[in-house]
């Protein structure tokens, strides 16, 4: 109907690499931000120069002329709503190097699966274990012997797979790739995780020439094993939507160049791999000691009874503050106590990062694109302290 009632004519001016493109935050840390990008900065550091596999192309026309030399046989499948950044470039790229499409109205495992089985798609893109879990549930039950052999890889962007569903996943389709890529709205791109990736080490990643951890400060490079914020400079974006301040303590120029500084905190290593400590608004001070509740969360999803975790801050009077896991289980799992959990975490993390406190919920609250609510895991947790001083009282 729209068609039909629509102008034959063009209504608007030739296309331009300064035509811009809106993608809305996911709001994790506080409100949505719309990420303003022109078309060209978008293409490069977004969509990876447009090329799904080896190296990116520095101009747009050697796409079409890879295109034409082949590299036929994708089928894109972004599993993620369309709301989702990663889903929306997912679908670009695949429409950039004139390939196949799959997408669909809801995340539903089973359903998720039949396609993947009938369309024989090669490429799955999800949002970490809310999205990786279920799927592994379903492909251990009621889904078992899907055939799954046409898919060669699964990526994750905006959310950790962590390692223990990655393993049990990769029993289930032994022949897939599986990728925890690292970037944002502002971003686009910045790189993989290595393969030694896990609760032991953290989350590290090999990232792009353009991504560096930088001193928030003074925006020059940190030292090797120093904590900074990680920052990309070239092809970024123009700021955010009506938002001169936030946009203000986001992007700067250095050297002549354009930089975005990322909330995410990280260090780097001799050999320019960078270990994600996690977002700093979401670090927990306890005691004096700092913890991101990610590297929390990946320890706690390795326990055979979590089904997946959220971690956050509550107020202690002697600590400052003290590590809250809320906790959704599995299903029929025999409920853990606090002792059980920390002595499971102890083998990996430090002492001062081991949870304080447990709360057993019935299910994790995320929003529709998969992202962590710590807003109401803090909440929950808070909740549940003054539950039990009112109970004591």
């Amino acid at each position: 109907d729209a068609e039909a009632a629509g102008s034959p004519e063009r209504g608007f001016p030739a296309r331009s690499g300064d035509d811009q493109f809106i993608i809305y935050t996911g709001g994790t840390t506080g409100m949505p931000k719309g990420v303003m990008w022109r078309q060209e900065d978008l293409f490069f550091s977004g969509l990876g120069g447009g090329a799904p596999t080896g190296e990116p192309v520095k101009k747009p026309q050697e796409l079409a002329e890879r295109v034409a030399a082949g590299g036929d046989g994708i089928t894109f499948f972004p599993t993620a709503p369309l709301m989702h950044g990663t889903s929306t470039l997912t679908a670009f790229i695949g429409f950039n190097f004139g390939q196949r499409v799959v997408i669909h109205r809801k995340f539903a495992p089973e359903e998720v699966l039949r396609t993947i089985e009938k369309e024989k798609v090669t490429s799955v893109s999800l949002v970490g274990d809310a999205m990786l879990r279920p799927l592994v549930d379903a492909l251990s039950g009621p889904m078992k012997g899907t055939d799954c052999s046409s898919m060669f890889s699964v990526s994750s962007s905006g959310a950790i797979m962590s390692e223990t569903v990655r393993r049990q996943f990769q029993a289930l389709v032994p022949n897939v790739m599986l990728l925890n890529n690292f970037g944002s709205s502002e971003s686009g791109f910045n790189g993989t995780a290595t393969e030694d990736s896990g609760p032991e080490r953290g989350f590290r990643i090999r990232v792009n020439s353009r991504t560096q951890v930088v001193d928030p400060t003074t925006h020059e490079p940190v030292a090797v094993g120093e904590v900074g914020r990680i920052a990309q400079c070239g092809h970024v974006p123009l700021g955010y939507y009506n938002d001169p301040g936030k946009t203000a303590e986001t992007f700067f120029e250095q050297d002549g160049e354009r930089w975005v500084l990322l909330g995410d905190m990280a260090t780097v290593d001799e050999e320019g791999v960078v270990t994600v400590l996690g977002r700093g608004s979401q670090c927990i001070n306890t005691g004096g000691e700092k913890v991101y509740p990610e590297e929390v969360e990946q320890a706690l999803k390795s326990h055979p009874d979590v089904y997946d975790v959220l971690v956050a801050g509550v107020p202690d009077p002697k600590w400052g503050h003290h590590v809250a896991a809320v906790v959704q289980l599995r299903a029929g799992a025999v409920q853990p106590s606090l002792a059980d959990i920390q002595t499971h975490c102890r083998s990996h993390l430090a002492g001062y990062k081991i949870p304080r406190q447990l709360v057993i919920t019935d299910s994790i609250r995320r929003s529709p694109s998969g992202k962590a609510d710590y807003r109401w895991a803090r909440e929950t947790a808070v909740a549940a302290v003054s539950a039990v001083s009112a109970a004591d009282g």
